[in-house]
C-alpha cells in the first residue's frame, strides 16, 4: 500500500521516522526500518534519513511493503467474544469496551482479532495479515457493533461499501451540556491536532466529516447532560468524539477530548455503537442489528437525574 501525505502544521518539524509511524500506525522501530530500506521519499527524493525533519507542505510518500514482516496474530480462545450473527461471509460482533480491535504498534495480543481467530481461523487469510477480516474499527473505549469479513469477497465488498458511505452506523453517547436543537448536523473537517499530533481535531486541512445527531434525553443533575443518538455519514478517526468536543458537548468520560469531569466520573468515554445496517456483500440482503448500551454505561446514565421535558 502506497500512501501520500502532505505535511500539515501538526507534523511540521517532526522527524520522518515518527511521521511514518503515525501514518502507518506502526512502532517507531518498524518505521525506521522502512525508511532505511528506501520505503519513504520526501518531495520525490528517495534515500532519505529517518532523522530528517519535515516542513509544512512537504510531500511524503510511504510504501508499506517495506515494513518488516509482522508476525501473524495468534488465536486466543480465553478472550471474550460476543458474536451477534455469523454466516460464511460475515461476522457481526458486539465489542466490549477496553478491547483493542486489532494488533498494532507493540501490541500483538489481547485484541478482538486474537479472539476471532480462535473461533474463525479462516479469517487469517482475509484482508491484511496484522488485522485479518477487519474492515472498520471501534476505539478501545467504545463498545458496540462492528462487522468483520469472513471471506475475501466480503472483505472487498464491505471495504468498498464503507468507502462509499453505504454502511449505516448509529451510536449512543452521553454528553456534557444541553443542546439548543433536538436534531442537527455537525460538518467539519478532521485531521491531526496542530498542537498535538497524537490527537485529532477539527482543522481546515483535515478530511471532510459529517455527523448527524438527535437528542434522546436531557438531564439537569448532577449537571446539564444529554443522551444523544449519533449517525456517521463518514468514518474519520475519533469522529464523534472530536465533533462533539468541537461544538462544546464532549462525551462524558472522554479524557482525551475534554469529557473527563468531576461532576460525573465515568470509567471510559460513554459511547456505544448501538445499530449497524449494511447490504450483505454476497446475497445483497439488507442486514440490520441493534444492541442495548452495556451495564457500565447504564450505571452512569442512571446517575443522571431531573429529566428535562422535551
Amino acid at each position: 500500500m502506497i500512501i501520500e501525505e502532505t505535511i500539515p502544521q501538526a507534523l511540521a518539524n517532526e522527524r520522518l521516522d515518527r511521521i511514518v509511524a503515525l501514518i502507518l500506525d506502526v512502532s517507531r522501530a518498524d518505521a525506521a526500518v522502512l525508511v532505511s530500506a528506501g520505503g519513504a521519499s520526501i518531495d520525490g527524493q528517495s534515500g532519505v534519513s529517518g532523522k530528517t525533519r519535515l516542513a509544512l507542505g512537504q510531500v511524503v510518500v510511504v510504501d508499506s511493503s517495506f515494513l518488516p514482516i509482522a508476525p501473524r496474530p495468534a488465536p486466543d480462545a480465553t478472550l471474550p467474544l460476543e458474536v451477534v450473527y455469523f454466516d460464511e461471509d460475515v461476522i457481526v460482533v458486539n465489542k466490549r469496551a477496553g478491547i483493542v480491535v486489532h494488533p498494532g504498534a507493540g501490541n500483538n495480543e489481547g485484541t478482538l482479532v486474537n479472539a476471532l481467530l480462535a473461533h474463525y481461523p479462516e479469517i487469517a487469510d482475509v484482508g491484511e495479515i496484522i488485522r485479518p477480516g477487519i474492515v472498520h474499527r471501534l476505539d478501545i473505549g467504545t463498545s458496540g457493533l462492528l462487522v468483520v469479513a469472513r471471506s475475501s469477497v466480503a472483505y472487498t465488498m464491505l471495504t468498498d461499501a464503507l468507502s462509499n458511505h453505504e454502511v449505516e452506523r448509529e451510536y449512543i453517547a452521553l454528553t456534557w451540556g444541553a443542546f439548543d436543537s433536538p436534531t442537527g448536523v455537525i460538518e467539519a473537517s478532521i485531521g491531526r491536532d496542530h498542537r498535538d499530533p497524537l490527537r485529532m481535531a477539527v482543522v481546515r486541512d483535515g478530511k471532510w466529516a459529517r455527523t448527524h445527531f438527535a437528542v434522546q434525553e436531557s438531564f439537569n443533575l448532577p449537571a446539564p447532560l444529554t443522551l444523544l443518538r449519533c449517525t456517521l455519514e463518514t468514518g474519520r478517526t475519533h469522529q464523534i468524539r472530536v465533533h462533539l468536543m468541537a461544538v462544546g458537548h464532549p462525551v462524558v468520560g472522554d479524557a482525551t477530548y475534554g469529557g473527563a469531569k468531576s461532576a460525573l466520573v465515568a470509567p471510559r468515554p460513554m459511547l456505544h455503537a448501538a445499530r449497524l445496517k449494511f447490504e450483505h456483500p454476497v446475497s445483497g440482503t439488507t442486514m440490520e442489528f441493534a444492541t442495548e448500551i452495556p451495564q457500565d454505561m447504564r450505571t452512569i446514565v442512571a446517575q443522571c437525574g431531573n429529566k428535562v421535558a422535551e
